[in-house]
């Protein structure tokens, strides 16, 4: 039986129209970007595949195109519509940040910097320029590293901290191994990028790391010194 032989209160489309994306199950949500199932099997039923072969929803969102390509049923077509959807999911986040002070809503922060660092398989370092208001002005991938570090120069950050005329700045990277837990090279860096940044009158509001779990702030385990 396709989705078109069931009542209309129950196919995805319909029943989000209806009652909302809420009212959605994982694989009914994932089944609108595949569009269409495979022989003996409809879209929600490739769906319920998908999410199991992955083991849920960051897994498939992460995944690469070669390896999502290989299930049956899947194409590029989809890994596109996929990837399509997190891109404006970061960029409606990017402008709620510009819109308001990151302090007033700071777990935007962290969902921005998530779906923008989580799924890298290598070291990113970022900064996020802020005006006198805290508002975001510019982001910004300084550095790349690899699978386990990334090279940072102060005084680089300093350059660009200056060319956008910023008043703060939060820094973050990612830790690729899932473990979030600052070392001490995080820790030392921190201090020196704080240190540079005070010679131009610039606030360090924060360092976060990101890894598998939630999100480590420096500045909330007392490692960042007082402005």
């Amino acid at each position: 039986m396709s989705i078109r032989d069931w009542p209309e209160s129950e196919r995805p489309r319909e029943k989000m129209r209806q009652r909302g994306p809420g009212a959605l199950s994982d694989a009914e949500l994932l089944a609108l970007f595949l569009r269409t199932g495979i022989a003996g099997a409809t879209a929600v039923d490739l769906a319920r595949e998908v999410l199991q072969h992955f083991g849920g929803w960051r897994a498939v969102l992460e995944s690469r195109e070669e390896e999502f390509c290989a299930l049956p049923g899947l194409g590029q077509a989809s890994f596109s519509l996929l990837q399509a959807g997190q891109e404006i999911n970061r960029r409606h986040l990017r402008e709620t940040l510009e819109r308001e002070q990151v302090f007033s809503n700071p777990e935007s922060v962290r969902c921005f910097l998530r779906s923008n660092l989580r799924h890298r398989d290598r070291e990113v370092f970022v900064a996020l320029l802020m005006d006198s208001q805290h508002r975001l002005i510019h982001y910004d991938e300084l550095f790349l590293g690899t699978v386990d570090s990334a090279s940072v120069f102060p005084r680089e950050l300093v350059k660009l901290v200056l060319q956008h005329n910023a008043a703060a700045i939060i820094v973050a990277h990612n830790h690729p191994s899932g473990i979030n837990e600052p070392s001490q090279a995080d820790c030392l860096i921190t201090e020196r990028i704080q240190q540079a940044l005070a010679l131009v009158g610039v606030r360090l509001l924060d360092h976060l790391i990101v890894g598998s779990g939630e999100e480590v702030s420096l500045a909330e385990r007392g490692l960042l010194k007082s402005n």
